[in-house]
């Protein structure tokens, strides 16, 4: 294998491991910002605490993690995607990827974020709405009494009295939609990634390389970590609008008297006269929590070379 190839290879471990350990951390607080996003009319949740306790006391600790699987079964290509991606365009954009160029960086990370929409767009869609089932059972039935598992799961008009899982929401969309219904909300997933990369990468980078040691060639991993977090709470807050619509348009199921929107502009219109330019912003605050974490570990690990570390130990 040569050198090259060991590069990517350990890139593509690096984003796996980053992914894995960061969901595992903040995929709570990830559900709580999904039942925010898409509650509307008579709120059942208060806040991002209300919603946990709340989630906690009627569908168990567990019922936090409601839709993690899927998340974690895909989280790897999809980081691994993003991350390597984003490295490849630099490379090719810039000499080793180490000069400072900022409209250069950005369109790197335009690159990246085009590239893991492959992967997140189904796997958003599926957890979401394995996420989002605990909201709607506690809008009919009453927070305290109802958890998730007592709704059934349906695409359309045909209901299934299965407990709701990430298999079967697949299999009833490929069956009634074919491929494209895994990929609905693919607009709203382009609009809130490529513009999130593109102020991540580039903010990482920069932040990143104001700790960079030369003895070692790079950052510490207490500055790695640091920058990711700083950069990925500023894009995700930056982003959050587009994170609002696109969460709307991939729910599936809704409740009793919400909207179903017919794509991004719709949707958009729909949540502006109804909710007012407030609505938009739903969930800000857990997205930056998540998002924060979650690229705080993501770089941390990448930088700390945990794929290269992995390969010497087959060589």
């Amino acid at each position: 294998m040569s050198q090259q190839d060991l590069s990517i290879t350990a890139k593509l471990i690096n984003g796996g491991v980053a992914g894995l350990v960061g969901v595992t951390c903040v995929f709570p607080i990830d559900l709580a910002k999904t039942r925010l996003q898409n509650q509307h009319g008579k709120a059942v949740y208060k806040g991002m605490m209300d919603c946990l306790t709340t989630t906690a006391r009627a569908e168990g600790v567990l019922g936090m993690y409601r839709g993690a699987a899927v998340n974690l079964t895909l989280v790897t290509p999809e980081k691994a995607i993003k991350l390597a991606a984003n490295d490849f365009f630099r490379q090719l954009l810039m000499e080793d990827g180490l000069q400072r160029n900022l409209k250069l960086e950005m369109l790197a990370g335009c690159g990246a974020g085009a590239c893991q929409v492959v992967v997140t767009c189904p796997m958003e869609m599926l957890k979401i709405q394995l996420q989002d089932a605990g909201r709607l059972a506690a809008r009919h039935q009453g927070a305290a009494s109802a958890p998730s598992s007592t709704r059934p799961y349906t695409t359309g008009s045909a209901s299934t009295h299965k407990r709701p899982s990430a298999t079967l929401i697949a299999w009833e969309l490929l069956r009634t939609q074919g491929v494209a219904g895994l990929y609905k909300g693919l607009g709203a997933t382009l609009l809130r990634d490529i513009p999130f990369s593109i102020i991540y990468f580039p903010l990482f980078a920069n932040l990143n390389n104001l700790g960079f040691n030369e003895l070692t060639g790079k950052a510490s991993f207490a500055h790695s970590f640091m920058s990711g977090c700083v950069a990925g709470s500023v894009a995700a807050v930056a982003v959050t609008p587009l994170d609002v619509l696109k969460t709307r348009i991939q729910t599936l199921k809704k409740g009793q008297g919400e909207d179903i929107y017919s794509g991004i502009a719709d949707c958009a219109r729909k949540l502006w006269i109804q909710e007012g330019p407030s609505a938009f912003m739903k969930g800000a605050g857990c997205r930056a929590l998540v998002v924060a974490p979650l690229f705080g570990i993501a770089q941390g690990v990448y930088f700390l070379g945990i794929g290269e570390r992995i390969l010497k130990c087959f060589q």
